[in-house]
């Protein structure tokens, strides 16, 4: 699988820490050229891209607010620029936790943020992969969903959870659209990951209960969910699109 990635080009979104940090280097470690986004954390990314370097590989940091239009268009300019306008893959991870609070107290400004940068975001970048993967014939994209989107969360969090069963949704139906041209669209459900994004708003009490809660008896590293994600990207899944593949140790088995 490793040689098939070389020297295609990769874009991730919130690469800068957590998963997409690990995707991104796997990618990288593959062969891939890599497109590291980041929105604030410039360091990570800087890092991210070093390590690519440093085993051999390419790669490029680029800011953008993948929730904002214009900043997702020049961020597929910037990457042009620097590898060229063939995009193989896509991976759309970034995304934002909440603080826990009831839909009755919940303000408009938590509902409309966590829908702009766990949903919006998928759509606005995969509105220009797409135009681009179409003229070519082929692509691959994989989304980051949640678990949550699937069982509505676990309390005080329904405007995250219902962002990411949008994205799941949006998976599907782009993959219906996108099959006849030869491209893939899945999805990856992970459970909770430890990741920066949870450190601050998941106390180790609420960590420790879902792990109990899990088969496996622990959350997931952040480090776990990278493999799956650059099986479904490469031709190994040839024959998988529209799919929501579960990562998260049991905690959900359908």
């Amino acid at each position: 699988m490793e040689s098939w990635f070389l020297d295609r080009l990769a874009l991730v979104t919130g690469a800068s820490s957590g998963m997409g940090t690990h995707i991104a280097l796997a990618l990288g470690k593959a062969g891939a050229k890599v497109g590291i986004n980041y929105r604030k954390n410039e360091e990570g990314a800087r890092n991210v891209q070093q390590q690519i370097e440093k085993a051999g590989g390419r790669a490029v940091a680029i800011q953008a607010d993948v929730s904002k239009s214009r900043d997702v268009e020049r961020m597929f300019t910037e990457l042009e620029h620097a590898f060229g306008s063939h995009i193989d893959m896509l991976v759309n991870n970034a995304g934002d936790w909440m603080d826990q609070h009831p839909i009755a107290e919940c303000d408009d400004e938590t509902w409309d943020h966590m829908f702009a940068v766990n949903a919006k975001s998928v759509f606005l970048c995969c509105r220009i992969a797409a135009r681009k993967m179409i003229k070519q014939k082929e692509g691959s994209i994989v989304n980051i969903g949640s678990v949550a989107g699937q069982t509505g969360g676990g309390g005080g969090t329904v405007p995250y959870a219902a962002a990411k069963a949008a994205v799941h949704t949006f998976t599907r139906g782009l993959a219906r659209e996108l099959g006849p041209h030869g491209i893939r669209v899945n999805a990856i459900s992970p459970g909770l990951t430890d990741t920066p994004m949870i450190t601050d708003r998941v106390s180790s009490q609420g960590r420790n209960a879902i792990a109990d809660m899990t088969p496996l008896g622990r959350i997931g590293e952040a480090h776990e969910v990278a493999p799956m994600v650059l099986t479904l990207l490469s031709p190994d899944s040839s024959y998988i699109t529209g799919t929501i593949v579960d990562v998260n140790g049991g905690l959900l088995m359908r």
